[in-house]
Order: C-alpha cells, then structure tokens, then sequence
C-alpha cells in the first residue's frame, strides 16, 4: 500500500461514557479531521443511539469524502467485548443485559466495526499516536474517577479468554482495606489511587489535621484538583495525600511490573495533573518493591496524548490494530 493511500484512509473513533459520547474522524498520522458529541443518557434505546450518532456523523464524512476512504469504526466502551463486538453488563449505561453494538454499527455504516473497553483503547491510541510509538511492551494506567488499565505484550493487547483481562484497577492493594464504593470489594488500587479514591484520602487526612488548608474548602469541593492547589501552596497534608497515594499506586506498579515485564508504564488522566507530587513516590514504592532483576528498567511516564482527545484517537486505533 502506498503512503498516498494510507494519507486518504481515515477511521471513525467514538468513545461511549455515561453520560456523553465523543466521535471522530481520524487520519493515520493521529489528526482528528472533525468531530462532536451527543448525550449517552438522552438515549434509552440502543437503536435510537446509533441512529444519532449516524444522523451526526454521516455530515462529517460526506464532507471529506471526496479525498478520503473511510476504513472502519472503532469504539471503545464500558464492558465492551473486544472478541464478540457487545456490550456486556455496563452499569452506567441505559442499555442494559448485552448489546451486539459492533453488528447493529456494521448495518447501519456499511463498514466493520470494532470494540474495546475505553482503557485499551487508550493503550492502543498511545502505542499509535503516543508516548509509546515504537513500543512492543508497556502498561497503560488510566486515572480518572476510577482507575483503568490496558496492557500491551509482544505488540498486542492483552484480552483474555474471555475479552475482559487487564481490569488492573480493581486487583487488591491492602487486603481488607478500604471499601469500593460501586464493586464492594476491600482495598482495591481504584479505592486509593483514582480522582474518587485521592479525595477520600483528603477528607479523611484533612479531618486529623485542624490546620491543613484543605479544611478551608466545603465537603463536597474537597478533590483532586483542590488537593492538588493546596499542595502547590506548600500544605503538608495535601503532599502527604499525593505521597500515600502515589506509595499504593507505586506497591502495585511493582506487582504489575513483575507480570509482564513492560518497557514503560504510561500514566493518563485527570489525576496526573499532580505532576511529581504523584510521580515521585510512586517511582520510588515501584523500585523498593521490584525483584533486583527488574530495578531501573521500567520507565513511569506521562501520556503525550491530549486528555480531549485521547479516547476518539485510541477507539480510532483499533480499526488499524494488526494492520
């Protein structure tokens, strides 16, 4: 295939969330052409939902249709099911019990669509267009209001029998610990180190110390932008929540470094802001806890992907995967 041809193909990329849905057409070289969104939650009916996202996106491609071949839709999705193209069990989404969404997709666009859970796609949205080009083996760590976590070996995704492996945000941490709020489960690494697990820490840290400046904030602003701005101002018990929880997040890099071996693990999301408040003592907590065999060979890096737009171009990527 020549490069002029790979120039013309282009891919759609949509990303389902709960409460709003982003799409875009994108080229090889990872530029999103254009773009939009709908609400998730404006739509009971699976068929109603895809109907918009034709009705919104049909435009955009009739647009640069005269220069371009579009190749394929690829859709990252809460529980969706890489190997069968459903969506399985989601809990935030209106459509419940399983949805052949890749197949209601192919009828309705005329081309083949392909699905993954939004963390793959992130995973492989970063080895394309990323920090990770070039990169055959890394772990991708989505932090957001929960933790996520796509994983790459020999230049693949790792998906399991089933289509569902790498959910390393809800492997145990601290046995008996703290209580997942939606799963249940005690001490899970998405209870301690996701925007909703860093703001639990503030509240309970900020109540032992009178004097801390996250006291100054309500309740209900306490999160991890405002621990991060109390922080910055040199607070300690907003550094000390950065420390425990980069400390949790770093034990576990360990364990998961010790799995597969990966050249890097890339970290994305909204709780990266921290910078080195999280950075530092989660490299350190990943070193102490490394077999020696492993020290000073994983790199802990931040995503190059802009946070807008990294769900569109990794759900994008999976029509180019093992192409």
């Amino acid at each position: 295939m020549s490069l002029i041809d790979l120039s013309k193909q282009i891919a759609i990329g949509i990303d389902i969330g709960g409460t709003n849905t982003k799409f875009g057409l994108v080229n090889h070289r990872g530029e999103i052409l254009a773009k939009g969104s709908i609400k998730t939650e404006d739509y009971n009916q699976v068929e109603d939902f895809i109907e918009a996202l034709y009705v919104n996106i049909k435009p955009l491609i009739d647009e640069v249709s005269q220069n371009t071949r579009l190749d394929g839709i690829g859709v990252g999705a809460p529980n969706a099911n890489y190997f069968t193209g459903t969506i399985e069990l989601a809990p935030n989404l209106p459509w419940k019990g399983v949805v052949p969404f890749a197949e209601l997709m192919k009828a309705k666009f005329g081309v083949p669509c392909k699905m993954t859970n939004d963390a793959n796609a992130a995973a492989l949205g970063e080895m394309m267009f990323g920090a990770a080009r070039g990169m055959k083996d890394f772990i991708m760590i989505t932090l957001g209001t929960g933790v996520g976590s796509g994983i790459i070996s020999g230049g693949n995704l790792i998906y399991g029998h089933d289509g569902f492996a790498g959910e390393l945000g809800h492997t145990i941490v601290k046995p008996g610990g703290r209580k997942h709020w939606s799963t249940g489960s005690e001490g899970s690494l998405e209870a301690y180190a996701s925007a909703t697990g860093i703001a639990i820490t503030a509240k309970k840290f900020r109540a032992e110390f009178p004097d801390s400046m996250l006291n100054q904030y309500p309740e209900d602003a306490i999160n991890s932008k405002t621990v991060h701005e109390c922080a910055e101002k040199g607070d300690p018990t907003a550094i000390e929540v950065f420390r425990y929880t980069g400390q949790k997040l770093g034990e576990a890099l360990a364990n998961f470094v010790m799995f597969s071996s990966p050249q890097a693990i890339l970290l994305f999301g909204g709780v990266i802001k921290a910078g080195d408040f999280l950075l530092k003592p989660a490299k350190l907590h990943m070193e102490r806890n490394l077999l020696p065999i492993f020290r000073s060979k994983v790199k802990l890096v931040f995503s190059e992907l802009d946070e807008a737009d990294a769900a569109i171009l990794g759900a994008s990527a999976l029509v180019w995967e093992n192409k």
